[in-house]
């Protein structure tokens, strides 16, 4: 048996997938209508929400500060899978909001015998929500969740860093990649949930960069996984 099956972490993450799904449905339907709407598409919506987070991505965020904004149950098992797989012993998480997907990557540190996730979080409200969640799970011991400007809260990670996660605002995707890059190790996974900003595209996928970098397929989420290779 694994952390995730346990009655305990089980029964929590599906109570907070209902919990997101019923909190996230205007946003989604929204979002849908934008990219349903003559003439438009996800690339457009992109570069809207990427002008807009632009011009202030504290305030675009904290419009959204009662949506969860959180990953599938799929993705949530492909999470652990990954963390699992690379022998994370420390992860470190931009964007975790409510801590779903916080759940599934430390159930796998604790089934890989033990580590640290170091998560960011803008949103006080979803801060304490997040560490409540996590205490609910029995995995508290494990995380470490940081208030503030990623950008700020992110400068020091304490050491190598196993497998990095990447939700947060769009626009702020390579910023943090290069924050944490002195501290990836050769073989650290870093996954993109809905990595859609050019720039960040065009900088993993450079051979250069030491990544290897390929899209998920997820129906148009624009999640991609990449690997440091050097």
């Amino acid at each position: 048996m694994n952390t995730l099956s346990t009655l305990r972490v089980a029964d929590l993450l599906a109570r907070l997938h209902r919990d997101a799904e019923a909190a996230d449905r205007e946003h989604v339907e929204a979002i849908q209508a934008r990219i349903s709407a003559p003439g438009s598409s996800i690339e457009d919506l992109v570069t809207e929400l990427l002008v807009e987070e632009g011009a202030d991505y504290r305030a675009a965020y904290r419009d959204r500060s009662e949506n969860f904004l959180a990953i599938s149950h799929d993705y949530g098992r492909f999470l652990y899978a990954m963390a699992r797989s690379c022998k994370a012993a420390r992860i470190v998480e931009f964007g975790t909001s409510m801590g779903i997907s916080t759940i599934y990557l430390a159930a796998a540190l604790r089934d890989n015998g033990g580590g640290q996730l170091i998560g960011s979080e803008m949103e006080a409200g979803k801060v304490a929500r997040a560490r409540a969640h996590l205490d609910a799970a029995g995995l508290a011991d494990l995380v470490e969740i940081r208030p503030g400007d990623a950008l700020e809260t992110l400068a020091e990670v304490g050491g190598t860093v196993d497998m990095l996660l990447l939700d947060g605002a769009f626009s702020l995707y390579l910023p943090v990649l290069r924050l944490i890059e002195p501290r990836l190790r050769p073989g650290a996974v870093i996954l993109g949930e809905n990595a859609f900003d050019p720039a960040y595209q065009a900088y993993v996928r450079d051979p250069a960069h030491g990544y290897l970098s390929l899209p998920l397929p997820d129906e148009g989420r624009g999640n991609a996984f990449t690997v440091k290779v050097s």
